[in-house]
C-alpha cells in the first residue's frame, strides 16, 4: 500500500515543530482529509494535541524503544484508512540516544518508514544562510530524503521569498511555505513540556492554526510530497480480543493529574481480554467496580491540594491494594501512591500512603532518558529476567521514609546501570519509568493473567466473557 506520509523534523529543539505539525494537521483536516498523526519518541503531550486537531488517536513510534518492525506495524495499522499520515519528529532531525549514531532519532524513524522529511527552520533572522543549513541537513545522510523545507517565525511574504529563492537556487529541496509568529497560536509550556490538550481549551485554537497554514503554506505541495513515497507492506490485522473467561475490568485514571498513556499499552491490555473503565482521582469519590488499577503519569504535583483533599478516593485506593487488588502505576501514578508529594513551593500534600516515601519536586533535578527495565524478582509484570523498554522524564526525587522494596533493575540506552525502579508491595508495582508495552507485549499478558489468578471475583468458575 502507498500510505502517503511525511515526517516533520526540526533543525533543533524549540524551532516550532509542534506548532507547524498542528497547523498542517488542522489545515489538512479542514480540507476534508483523513489525517493520521504520529509522534516520534517518548512523548504524551504532543500526541494529545494531535488528536484534538484531527479527531484521530495519535500514536508514538520510536526506534530505540520499539525497533523497525514494531514501528512499521503500528504505523501501517493506524494509517490504513487515512488519506495522509503526518509524523512529528523529536528534538533535532539527527538527535537520538547517542551523539555518534542515529538510534532513536527522527532520521532513523524516517528511514524505517521510508518517508520523505519536511524540515522546519526558524527563518526569523536569516536569508541565504538558510540554503547552507538546508544543504547540510539534506546531505548529512544520503539514505535520508529531505524533500521540503517550511520556515517558521517569518513575518512577511517578502522575507519568505528571499528564503525560498536562496534554498531552491542552491539546493534540490523545495520550500513549501512559512508560518508567521503569532502569540495567539502559541502553546504555553512548563516543566514537562507544553500545556496538555485538555487544558488548552476549545477547538478554536486549532482552527486558528489551520487558518494560518491555509494562508501561507502550499498544502497541495505538502500532499504531493507525502504521495511521493514508496509503498509499504501492510501489517497483519489488529489482534482480536481474546476470550480467556471472565473479563478483567481495569480502572484507568484519566484527568488533569493523570493523563499520560501510550494507546498501544491500553490496546494490548484489551487484546488480552481487559475492559477499561476511566475514573478520576481528582473528581470521583469512589472507585469503579474493577479488578485492577492503572495509574498513569501526568501532573499530580500541580493538583496536590485537590488530590490530598479527596480523602475518600485515597482511602479507597489504599484499601483496594491492602485487599490484594492489583495496581500498576507509572511516574505521576507512582508519586500518588507514596505518603506525600512536596511541590515546587515546598508544600507537602498527603497522598495514598502505600509506600513509605515522599516525592519531592526539584527544578534542578530533571531526570530524562531511555530506560531498559529488567525484573529482579517475579511480580505482576512477569518472571525474573523479563525486560522491557521505556523512558524516564521527571523533576521529582523519591525520598525514602522507611524500607522500600524494588522489583526492577534499571539501565540507560548505553547499558549503564541507573539503579533500581519498580516499588513493589503485594500486587502493586509502581515505576518512575513509563514502559511501552509493545517493546515486550508479554507485559500486558502478565498483568491481565496475574489479575485472573488473584482477583476473588475472577477466581470463580471461568464462564464466558462478561
Amino acid at each position: 500500500m502507498r500510505f502517503p506520509r511525511l515526517v516533520i523534523a526540526g533543525t533543533h529543539s524549540g524551532v516550532g515543530k509542534t506548532t507547524v505539525t498542528l497547523a498542517l494537521l488542522a489545515a489538512l483536516a479542514v480540507r476534508g482529509r483523513l489525517v493520521q498523526p504520529f509522534k516520534a519518541g517518548p512523548d504524551f503531550i504532543d500526541p494529545g494535541h494531535h488528536s484534538a486537531a484531527t479527531g484521530r488517536l495519535s500514536r508514538n513510534l520510536d526506534g530505540w524503544m520499539l525497533g523497525e518492525a514494531v514501528n512499521r506495524d503500528i504505523f501501517t495499522r493506524a494509517a490504513a484508512d487515512a488519506d495522509i499520515s503526518i509524523v512529528e519528529g523529536m528534538m533535532g532531525l539527527f538527535d537520538g540516544s547517542s551523539p555518534v549514531n542515529e538510534i532513536g532519532s527522527t532520521a532513523e524513524l524516517a528511514k524505517q518508514l521510508d518517508a520523505p522529511v519536511l524540515l522546519v527552520i526558524d527563518g526569523s533572522a536569516m536569508a541565504r544562510s538558510a540554503a547552507a543549513m538546508v544543504s547540510g541537513y539534506a546531505k548529512f545522510d544520503p539514505a535520508l530524503r529531505v524533500a521540503g523545507v517550511l520556515f517558521n517565525r517569518v513575518s512577511s511574504e517578502g522575507h519568505y521569498k528571499l528564503l525560498k529563492e536562496a534554498v531552491e537556487q542552491e539546493t534540490e529541496v523545495v520550500a513549501v511555505g512559512y508560518l508567521r509568529p503569532d502569540p495567539a497560536v502559541t502553546i504555553s509550556d512548563r516543566h514537562l513540556g507544553l500545556v496538555t490538550a485538555m487544558e488548552q481549551g476549545t477547538g478554536e485554537f486549532y482552527g486558528q492554526l489551520a487558518k494560518a497554514a491555509l494562508e501561507t503554506v502550499d498544502l497541495d505541495r505538502i500532499e504531493a510530497l507525502a504521495r511521493s513515497c514508496s509503498e509499504l507492506t501492510a501489517a497483519a490485522p489488529q489482534p482480536v480480543r481474546r476470550n480467556h473467561g471472565r473479563t478483567v475490568r481495569i480502572g484507568v485514571t484519566q484527568d488533569l493529574a493523570f493523563c499520560f498513556y501510550y494507546p498501544d499499552n491500553l490496546e494490548l491490555l484489551e487484546a488480552e481480554g481487559a475492559y477499561l473503565v476511566k475514573f478520576s482521582p481528582l473528581n470521583d469519590q469512589v472507585l469503579p467496580d474493577v479488578d485492577m488499577l492503572y495509574l498513569g503519569g501526568g501532573y499530580p504535583e500541580l493538583h496536590g491540594e485537590r488530590l490530598a483533599g479527596n480523602v475518600t478516593m485515597r482511602t479507597a485506593i489504599r484499601q483496594f491494594a491492602e485487599r490484594g487488588g492489583t495496581i500498576y502505576a507509572e511516574c505521576g501514578g507512582m508519586m500518588y501512591l507514596t505518603q506525600a508529594i512536596r511541590d515546587f513551593a515546598g508544600t507537602s500534600h498527603e497522598m495514598v500512603g502505600l509506600f513509605p516515601a515522599e516525592a519531592v519536586m526539584r527544578k534542578p533535578g530533571l531526570t530524562l532518558g531511555y530506560r531498559t527495565v529488567e525484573l529482579s524478582q517475579g511480580c505482576i509484570l512477569g518472571e525474573p529476567g523479563t525486560t522491557a523498554r521505556g523512558h524516564e522524564f521527571h523533576y521529582s526525587t523519591l525520598v525514602p521514609r522507611g524500607s522500600l522494596d524494588y522489583a526492577c533493575a534499571l539501565r540507560d540506552a548505553r547499558g549503564i546501570s541507573k539503579g533500581q525502579d519498580g516499588l513493589a508491595a503485594g500486587n502493586t508495582v509502581a515505576l518512575y519509568t513509563h514502559l511501552h508495552f509493545a517493546s515486550h507485549p508479554q507485559i500486558a499478558k502478565s498483568l491481565v493473567s496475574s489479575v485472573r489468578r488473584t482477583s476473588p471475583r475472577l477466581s470463580v468458575s471461568p464462564g464466558g466473557v462478561t
